[in-house]
């Protein structure tokens, strides 16, 4: 059936709506329809929202599970505006100063700032004037990169490739967003410092700078210019939020409730089974589990398209009596090698032999998160997924990969980090396929062209007509902001609304 603007919509009754899984694309999809007047219920298989923006608790240490890098919180107010809330009544949220700090294997530092006059003074004083002009000149091209993505192509549901011929893509050719990202970076940047601290961005869209097109700059032009925030609580406050918003507006969420399987009759969903065997009946089901395995699982067999996906990760959480009084919340220490370690981790599935790491200190902004006088970190390291390099996680390889992250940072300024340590928890690749991941990452399918925008798998399903997917899986893609449009857009093919 053809909705506002020719965009395809779920065809017959769209009064009751089942969303399996409370993720932040499940969580916004059901505001967005709970705003619209549907009757929504939300099943979950955990005891809290949040899916991969979940927590940890261990001896009084509170950890976030998934992502800690918050960017455009306005789109989280859009989710609570459906209902008429406010973000400020629902979410706590300090911007970070810096958003990053970053350190370099010669030494040196960068503050990453959100103003841009601070930032262009700063490197100025790391790298010099010249590249204090190139930054100017990138945030110029930047800015006007997702101001002519966002509407277009970003948020608005997209059916076939004809659907991207506006004309705003002649703009974005004229920019040269569709040459390689790294390319583009060396336009503005001369210094391998700022070289990489404006494109190692591209690793959350799952590609190396090298290999991704120029539109991912806008993933650094929002780390780095619109601003990076924590909610106080950690980035699952965002999740416990959105819920609490949610179910005041009369969404009706059922925490520990596995869904098994999605019933159909003459090409529609009628309703899902759950674990316990109850059926619950719908006109329409949203599915926000990992979109190839919410095929896998939960829907009648059909042969699927092979999907690229993103590299994995490893993930320490670490509870600290030290503390390292000069880093800050989020820092980013690279390694000697650039395009290597790409290599290493993407092209031959290989563990980084000198790694790039990301470092978050949540107890550095909030105290509530560790016990008196105790600090949380958050060690984050690509390694390859599992159809890369299928390594055995579950062996003695994590122990042997995490003493070996320990000590990297002890190399690189973390004095006495293992001797600190009073909980750690390592989640592997391992632990990702575990919780319902394809390919044990993540990070999804990553955004090749043919991955990308009418390329990336829709979030309707090809047959049945009231199933509808939300999530990093689908349309528009990886990362908090891309999930919450996705729950905007798969809500509007329930509503017939594109907007």
């Amino acid at each position: 059936m053809m909705g506002r603007s020719s965009v395809r919509t779920v065809d017959g009754r769209t009064d009751r709506v089942v969303v399996v899984g409370a993720g932040l694309g499940g969580l916004a999809c059901a505001l967005h329809l709970a705003g619209s007047g549907r009757q929504v219920t939300l099943l979950e298989r955990e005891p809290v929202p949040g899916g991969r923006a979940g927590r940890l608790s261990v001896d009084g240490y509170e950890f976030d599970t998934g992502p800690t890098v918050l960017t455009m919180p306005d789109l989280i107010a859009e989710a609570l505006g459906a209902v008429g809330e406010e973000l400020s009544d629902w979410v706590d949220l300090m911007p970070l100063d810096p958003a990053y700090r970053a350190y370099y294997p010669d030494g040196s530092t960068l503050d990453v700032v959100t103003d841009t006059a601070r930032m262009a003074a700063e490197i100025s004083r790391v790298c010099g004037p010249r590249e204090a002009d190139g930054y100017l000149r990138f945030v110029d091209f930047a800015r006007n990169l997702w101001r002519l993505e966002r509407a277009d192509f970003i948020e608005r549901n997209l059916d076939a490739p004809t659907d991207l011929l506006t004309a705003n893509l002649l703009k974005l050719v004229a920019t040269g967003a569709f040459r390689r990202l790294q390319t583009k970076i060396d336009q503005f940047f001369r210094d391998p410092r700022t070289r990489r601290i404006f494109s190692f961005q591209a690793m959350y869209a799952g590609l190396a700078p090298h290999d991704a097109l120029a539109i991912y700059a806008v993933i650094a032009y929002l780390d780095s210019v619109a601003g990076v925030y924590f909610p106080r609580g950690g980035v699952h406050a965002v999740s416990r939020g959105l819920a609490g918003a949610a179910e005041k507006h009369g969404v009706k969420i059922r925490y520990g409730t596995t869904v098994t399987r999605v019933e159909t009759s003459n090409g529609r969903a009628t309703g899902v089974l759950t674990a316990d065997g109850e059926f619950v009946p719908a006109d329409v089901v949203v599915l926000n589990p990992d979109l190839p395995v919410a095929y896998r699982d939960l829907l009648p067999a059909s042969r699927q398209r092979r999907l690229t996906y993103s590299p994995s990760c490893v993930v320490l959480h670490v509870g600290s009596n030290q503390g390292y009084r000069r880093i800050a919340h989020h820092n980013i220490h690279f390694g000697r090698s650039w395009k290597g370690t790409f290599d290493e981790v993407i092209r031959r599935g290989e563990l980084m032999s000198d790694p790039s790491l990301l470092v978050t200190n949540p107890s550095r902004t909030d105290a509530a998160v560790a016990p008196t006088g105790r600090h949380t970190y958050y060690v984050l390291a690509p390694v390859p997924n599992l159809e890369r390099a299928p390594f055995d996680w579950r062996g003695d390889l994590t122990a042997r990969y995490t003493d070996q992250l320990v000590a990297t940072l002890e190399e690189r300024g973390y004095v006495g980090f293992g001797a600190g340590v009073e909980v750690l928890r390592a989640i592997t690749p391992a632990e990702w396929a575990k919780q319902g991941m394809a390919a044990g990452t993540p990070f999804a399918a990553a955004h090749t062209l043919f991955q990308t925008g009418p390329f990336r798998p829709s979030n309707l399903h090809p047959s049945l007509s009231n199933v509808v997917f939300v999530g990093s899986g689908t349309q528009p893609g990886v990362g908090v902001p891309m999930v919450l449009i996705s729950g905007k857009l798969t809500a509007g093919r329930i509503t017939g609304g594109d907007r």
